[in-house]
């Protein structure tokens, strides 16, 4: 479903990633692992549309999307879920979630549509419906993730991007967030997941990569990278 190849990007004069290529097949759970300053935050705003490559190419179900704009990125049905999750504080926890339905909002005679992907997404974090009217600056940061991947889901993705989503999160609440997204994975949804939390992620993704000074140093089945030495040395901890 996604195909990257030989993508370079960076800010600036600095090129943060060299040459990377991926490739994540229609249902799978794709992880990208590294350390802080690999570039895993990079390649997703180059994929999602959030920064412009300076070269290689992207490819979403068979149509290039390079170099095309995050608000056209996710009318193809990628969507980003960001780091630090950046919920718009003032706005009610509804108002966030139809934020995210914004691109089939701008359409016409698609409510309907709108109002299944939100009950779609009560129904998966059924905390969120409890706090509709409520700020999402007050939330949690457990909820604010919630909220986060909600508004996300809110576009009607076939694939969700998420940069770092247990970013400063309680452990038991990191595992509600990945036990979320293997319910997503269950129902079709494509996913590439970067992340610093190395263990929970590779026990939950499919196939790993890891990057290292913006290239892919390593690429294995996601239980192959987990009991690979070096990996578990630099990234578990063992």
């Amino acid at each position: 479903m996604l195909e990257v190849s030989g993508l370079t990007a960076g800010y600036g004069q600095g090129e943060v990633l060299s040459g990377v290529s991926l490739s994540v097949p229609a249902g799978a759970f794709h992880a990208l692992i590294g350390s802080n300053g690999a570039g895993k935050t990079t390649t997703m705003r180059a994929i999602a549309g959030l920064l412009k490559p300076g070269a290689g190419r992207v490819v979403f179900d068979g149509r290039e999307i390079t170099g095309m704009g995050a608000h056209r990125v996710v009318r193809q049905g990628l969507a980003l879920v960001p780091e630090g999750r950046k919920v718009f504080a003032p706005l009610s926890v509804r108002e966030n979630l139809e934020m995210g339905a914004y691109p089939l909002l701008s359409g016409r005679g698609r409510r309907d549509e709108v109002a299944r992907h939100l009950a779609f997404v009560v129904e998966l974090f059924p905390r969120l419906e409890e706090r509709f009217a409520q700020p999402a600056g007050t939330l949690s940061g457990g909820e604010q993730q919630m909220l986060a991947i909600g508004r996300a889901l809110m576009s009607g993705p076939r694939m969700l991007l998420l940069d770092e989503p247990s970013m400063g999160l309680a452990p038991l609440v990191v595992l509600s967030i990945f036990d979320a997204l293997a319910r997503l994975r269950e129902r079709g949804l494509t996913i590439l997941v970067c992340e610093q939390n190395t263990s929970v992620t590779l026990r939950r993704a499919d196939y790993g990569y890891v990057l290292e000074g913006g290239r892919i140093a390593l690429q294995d089945d996601a239980g192959a990278l987990y009991r690979n030495d070096a990996v578990r040395e630099a990234y578990l901890g063992v």
